[in-house]
């Protein structure tokens, strides 16, 4: 690694000091005779983000004092004479990796000089091109991501170190890890930067996101990644392409809101600048999701504030409706349709003060990955909260564990259903008193909404595709052994009897064209919807002791009292015999279950509705 060292021959020479900046450990003092010094890394040295300071004869080393009093971003800059970078290990020794944003600490370098920064954003004598081959260029004084580089280690958790740099073109450096750090305030994306990361999630990676205001401003790379480009303005910027002009990633011509790799959006944030920035010790998230993998341990309920601390300066957000007092995404800003909110906070007065807006914690999925966002800067200095410790340890010991068999995750609460059935979008359930209700199958915490009668039936499923006469709905076995049918959508007509059931029917499944009736007997039963006129069922063996059944492209799924779920083919299929998918310790016995859209789902009076992916 080389230094370049700006002194006048009679300076010299110099020492120079190199720390480990998450614990100020210092690691080398060396003496540097000329304008140039090599420092050859050692291979035991941790990875980790660590701090050059070139001292003149006499000058002590001393850390300069943290303003606690947040100021401005950018007003004071690092010394000229520090120079960090980070030390990556050749091969992954831990399965998370957390980002540096070295890009946003380069665009706050020297801000409001003119020709010398990318700040400030209305200023004409902004910088449009910034290099990296300058002094300064550290974290500007709040030093957003410092909290959570100190609390790591700790706290127990060995991890990988990156510059946010290594991303251009990093996907090969991510298929390295379970999980993506980004913490603080990592604003300046490049095209590369961010197509590796979404990649990364598709395939199975998870991010966690404790930061805001992330991937604001899409940037350009140039002189091998040595020079930031970012004009900001659209007008401004010589491009050819309009997919890489340097502007706000959700605004034209590029057209690509970061929610989809984010979740949320600092268009719908918040921020509090300047003299205002102690607001953030003011403010706290709601709970709007207790039941989530995300609160486990923390003691919370729906309606609790915490976090007190978190929020600002900057905070990201989605748009979505209350839905019966739940929050639900609208994805029209480009949130995927999967966010499930956790937490929020109303923000709108801050348009005193900077930015009025909200704050949006949540999660999602995106292919086999999933997403966790904090969507605030200040997450990682508010980690003596014993809450938001409890929160971060969650996500990243969930995130960051070897890959496995689904996991179920609560996406409502208990109900007394006996019987539930998916259909498209949507998640329908016989209750115990009689009733049909209707929720939008998601991960949303969301109630379940009364529509209609049952129709007198226990046991619900739907098929993909009508046959034979028979129409797409919601079919059904009464207790008196009656196959009843309810035409979808909701509201477009009322059960009818369809024919005769086997006796003792308690589980329907429909697959393929036919109709499955598992009996109290422990036999499965089964009637082509072209027979339906006969209603000839035909015994094809045991219905592993089935008390809920479903069907699914094909194939038929079985739960036993036990709440274990089982799953074959019907008849002529390569399995006629029934294989175990998960053992009913995992669902705690609920009532019933489905299969739908790549998922199970169970539900019960006394246990959360749960989903899982097959």
């Amino acid at each position: 690694m080389l230094f370049h060292v700006q002194a006048e021959p009679s300076d010299l020479p110099v020492r120079v000091s190199v720390a480990d900046a998450t614990d100020d450990r210092r690691v080398l003092s060396a003496r540097v005779d000329g304008p140039e010094w090599t420092l050859t890394v050692p291979a035991d040295w941790p990875s980790s983000l660590y701090r050059a300071r070139f001292l003149a004869p006499g000058q002590a080393d001393a850390d300069l004092p943290w303003p606690r009093e947040q100021q401005l971003p950018g007003t004071a800059v690092s010394p000229p004479n520090e120079v960090y970078f980070v030390v990556r290990p050749a091969v992954p020794r831990s399965p998370v990796l957390l980002s540096v944003p070295f890009t946003t600490w380069q665009a706050y370098n020297r801000a409001g000089e003119p020709g010398q920064s990318i700040y400030w954003t209305e200023e004409p004598t902004r910088a449009s091109r910034v290099t990296f081959d300058r002094p300064g260029g550290g974290p500007p004084p709040e030093r957003w991501e410092e909290g959570m580089l100190r609390w790591l280690r700790p706290a127990g958790y060995t991890v990988d170190l990156c510059s946010n740099l290594d991303l251009h073109d990093g996907l090969d450096l991510l298929s390295g890890y379970r999980l993506l750090i980004v913490s603080g305030h990592d604003e300046y994306w490049s095209a590369s930067m961010r197509d590796a990361a979404e990649e990364f999630v598709r395939r199975g990676g998870n991010i966690a996101i404790f930061a805001g205001n992330t991937c604001w401003w899409q940037i350009r790379l140039e002189d091998d990644r040595r020079t930031m480009v970012c004009h900001r303005d659209p007008m401004t910027d010589p491009s050819p392409d309009p997919r890489l002009v340097t502007t706000e990633w959700s605004a034209a011509p590029v057209n690509r809101p970061e929610n989809s790799l984010t979740g949320v959006s600092f268009r719908q944030g918040a921020g509090a600048w300047g003299p205002y920035m102690p607001l953030i010790l003011k403010e706290s998230y709601t709970v709007r999701f207790a039941d989530h993998w995300a609160f486990e341990g923390t003691g919370l309920a729906d309606g609790d504030p915490f976090g007190q601390g978190t929020l600002g300066y900057e905070t990201d957000a989605a748009e979505y409706t209350e839905v019966m007092g739940v929050p639900r995404v609208t994805a029209r800003d480009g949130t995927p349709s999967s966010f499930v909110v956790l937490a929020t906070a109303d923000l709108r007065h801050w348009s005193a003060y900077g930015q009025g807006g909200a704050a949006t914690m949540g999660v999602f999925t995106s292919g086999r990955g999933t997403v966790f966002n904090a969507a605030t800067i200040n997450w990682g200095n508010a980690l003596d909260d014993p809450v938001v410790d409890r929160i971060t340890r969650n996500v990243i010991d969930r995130l960051s564990a070897p890959p496995g068999p689904a996991e179920w995750e609560v996406i409502g609460p208990a109900a007394d259903m006996v019987a539930v059935a998916g259909y498209a979008r949507s998640l329908f359930g016989v209750g115990a008193g009689g009733i049909l209700h209707v929720r939008e199958l998601c991960g949303q915490n969301l109630p379940w909404r009364p529509i209609a009668d049952a129709g007198g039936v226990r046991c619900l499923d739907v098929p993909r595709e009508a046959a034979a006469g028979l129409g797409i709905g919601l079919y059904g076995v009464t207790p008196s052994g009656v196959l009843r049918h309810r035409p979808l959508p909701a509201g477009s007509g009322g059960w009818t009897d369809v024919c005769r059931a086997p006796a003792g029917t308690i589980a329907l499944a429909i697959a393929d064209g036919r109709f499955y009736a598992a009996t109290t007997a422990g036999r499965l039963h089964c009637l082509a919807f072209a027979d339906v006129p006969g209603a000839a069922w035909a015994d094809i063996g045991p219905s592993a002791d089935a008390v809920a059944l479903s069907g699914m492209t094909g194939r038929l799924y079985a739960m036993d009292a036990g709440g274990a779920i089982h799953t074959r083919l019907p008849p002529g299929g390569d399995e006629d015999e029934w294989r175990t998918l998960s053992r009913g310790d995992s669902c705690v016995v609920p009532a019933t279950f489905t299969a739908h859209a790549g998922r199970l789902v169970t539900a019960g009076p006394a246990v959360p509705l749960r989903w899982r992916a097959v």
